[in-house]
């Protein structure tokens, strides 16, 4: 009779009855708060239940909220009662009714035997204390806390403004240190009677029922003052989310469970059938005799704590989307824009596509429709190619077309006639390869057979729209993967960045020449046709350096050899 259980139950009584046989089976005297929340007729039909096991007590029932003094009002109750009616109890395990052994109960009286003098707690002063959620670390011992934050929530908020206005600030009893950690611990009787019998009780009792969260860290912080040797950890299993709710332990999660190699965990649910069967009852199946480690199993933990609160790369979940900067990413792969590119050359999609292997797109925002690849109205992911659709959400569309069709590189076309609002969007996104010609969108209007006012006119408004565009490219938000040539300097030596495109588009692939290249639309007179536009003071700066006697007959096409990039 070396360990007594103190057993906190308010729900799922019939599981809590078969945990509590469990203990009584190996040994242990039990002494079970239930909560008044309880009704009186459900309480006395638990009681009786339970009424053929020796060594077995209820004590006071309270009221137990999460956050107020009651949890640990109930504590006390049980406790005082345990070292009362059980005097050869040397330690005392706090559990509660969601609690469910994992080893032979004797291995936790084993080892506790070995360790007469060691209080297991959880206990750190609030500046070491990593794991607080919602603030109010330092503050919960400095403001009080009368009203309760789950019930009254505006009152909680509201008096806690006024005190920071008022600047109130108490102070702890006796000059102690506060000190917070898990509620679930495992105490000596030595030191659990000393914190009771204390003459000083009922002052740090009035101090920290005013306390938020007291149960965290009243034991926390008194067993500091009497404990001969203290491990600053618990003996039970408990995971906590990012917003501080415990992690729930499942059918599934056995195999887990068995890894961790700790004596109990919580919380179990109550459905778990094949949890409360295997630990239970299964002695054949216990795991072996080990240091508790829980470590063992905090890797599988924060990897699902990292895929809640960032999920996977370029894949939108409820819990996050449309919050920005809660994405982990726009995109879940490498894609690239082209920009001029399709005006410069003569089918430049079919040829990148053969070039390279990817799926190349025309222009996925174009005012009409998403120029899907080979025509396609609808492609992976049941995205349809309408513009009304695309353009109620770009941000959107761009990410599910990456997400859906990853495995295969995709390519589009972009320009200053497209939407423009996916514009920030593609240039702070990594995955993101963009390659632009700047001022190629003059060769459609050089080539149309349009009045030259609707040309200049057209020309100055894409102009401008595309030095915006530039801008955005340039800045110093731009996370993408840039490259940008003026039309000028890109038909002198074309070869030279689409091979440069080529072989980033498709890595690890061994460089060589390219053995066919795109036919460059003709440009005859093109110098002129800019010249003309700056005779009708439009200034069109964004091809480069276009001296109106360019020979524009030398610039290679597919009917040339080409030249090699080594």
């Amino acid at each position: 009779m070396s360990v007594g259980i103190v057993m906190l139950v308010h729900t799922a009584l019939g599981r809590a009855e078969e945990v509590a046989r469990h203990w009584s089976a190996a040994g242990c005297p039990l002494v079970i708060h239930v909560d008044v929340s309880v009704p009186s007729k459900t309480f006395k039909a638990f009681q009786k239940s339970l009424a053929d096991l020796p060594d077995i007590r209820f004590s006071k029932r309270h009221r137990c909220e999460w956050g107020t003094w009651g949890l640990v009002a109930a504590s006390q109750s049980a406790a005082e009662m345990m070292l009362a009616d059980f005097p050869k109890v040397r330690h005392v395990y706090l559990a509660s009714g969601s609690c469910l052994p994992l080893r032979p109960v004797q291995e936790l009286v084993d080892y506790l035997a070995a360790r007469p003098q060691t209080d297991f707690i959880e206990s750190a002063t609030t500046a070491d204390v990593p794991w607080t959620i919602g603030g109010l670390d330092a503050e919960r011992f400095t403001l009080r806390f009368p009203f309760s934050w789950r019930r009254h929530r505006y009152l909680f908020d509201r008096y806690v403004a006024l005190q920071r206005r008022l600047r109130i600030k108490r102070r702890m009893p006796g000059g102690m240190v506060p000190h917070m950690g898990s509620q679930w611990w495992c105490l000596t009787r030595q030191t659990l009677s000393a914190i009771l019998s204390d003459p000083e009780r009922a002052s740090y009792d009035r101090y920290f029922s005013k306390v938020w969260i007291p149960d965290e860290s009243y034991f926390q912080t008194l067993a500091r003052q009497y404990s001969r040797q203290i491990e600053s950890r618990s003996l039970t299993l408990s995971k906590f989310d990012y917003q501080g709710k415990p992690h729930i332990f499942y059918d599934d999660h056995l195999q887990l469970l068995r890894r961790s190699d700790c004596f109990v965990a919580r919380k179990i649910w109550p459905q778990a059938s094949r949890l409360y069967d295997a630990f239970l009852t299964d002695e054949a199946g216990a795991m072996k005799r080990t240091e508790p480690n829980p470590a063992k199993i905090d890797r599988i933990f924060s990897k699902a704590v990292e895929r809640r609160t960032r999920g996977r790369p370029g894949l939108y979940m409820q819990s996050r989307f449309p919050v920005e900067t809660r994405e982990n990413g726009l995109t879940s792969a490498k894609y690239s824009v082209f920009q001029g590119f399709s005006a410069l050359f003569e089918n430049f999609e079919p040829w990148l596509a053969r070039a390279t292997g990817a799926r190349v797109h025309g222009h996925l925002f174009a005012p009409d429709r998403a120029d899907f690849s080979e025509g396609e109205t609808v492609i992976n992911g049941a995205l349809s190619d309408s513009a009304a659709l695309r353009d109620y959400n770009p941000h959107a569309f761009l990410a599910n077309l990456i997400w859906n069709t990853r495995g295969e590189r995709q390519c589009f076309q972009f320009g200053p006639r497209d939407n423009q609002e996916i514009n920030w969007d593609i240039a702070k996104d990594p995955n993101a390869q963009i390659s632009v010609i700047s001022g190629a969108w003059a060769v459609p209007l050089f080539q149309s057979n349009s009045n030259f006012a609707d040309i200049r006119s057209e020309a100055a408004r894409l102009q401008q729209i595309e030095s915006k565009h530039l801008e955005i490219l340039r800045s110093s938000w731009t996370k993408a993967r840039v490259r940008i040539w003026t039309m000028a300097e890109f038909i002198e030596a074309p070869m030279e960045p689409l091979q440069t495109i080529i072989d980033e588009i498709g890595p690890g692939q061994p460089q060589r020449g390219l053995s066919e290249v795109p036919k460059m639309a003709d440009l005859t007179g093109f110098g002129q046709f800019l010249q003309n536009l700056k005779n009708q003071g439009m200034h069109p700066y964004l091809m480069g350096n276009f001296p109106v006697t360019h020979d524009l007959h030398e610039a290679p096409t597919s009917t040339r050899k080409p030249y090699l990039v080594r």
